[in-house]
């Protein structure tokens, strides 16, 4: 496992944990804050840690193609959000991911 941050956790197989950024503060064409409960969930994270990653039929390991501190933009309902002290991090496979920036 690979990881930046504090993550407590290792991810296994091709899983990735991600830590979301935040959006900027999203105001409507007329110029009303939209309020947090609102807004639309941030599809733009960081990955601070991966899995080993996926196994093969064969017992091969495929190789990741993302890195610890990548910046990536992943599906909009994909993963598991999971909160580890006042940081919420989303888990999800290596092929909810759209691409790196």
């Amino acid at each position: 496992m690979t990881t930046e941050t504090g993550v407590s956790f290792k991810p296994l197989g091709n899983r990735v944990v991600i830590e979301p950024l935040e959006s900027e503060e999203q105001v409507s064409a007329g110029g009303i804050y939209i309020p947090d409960t609102a807004k639309e969930k941030p599809q733009e994270g960081k990955v601070v840690a991966i899995g080993p990653g996926k196994l093969t039929d064969d017992g091969n390991r495929v190789a990741m193609d993302v890195a610890v501190g990548d910046v990536v933009v992943y599906s909009k309902y994909a993963g598991t959000e999971y909160r580890e002290g006042e940081i919420e991090y989303l888990v999800l496979r290596e092929d909810d991911i759209l691409f790196k920036k």
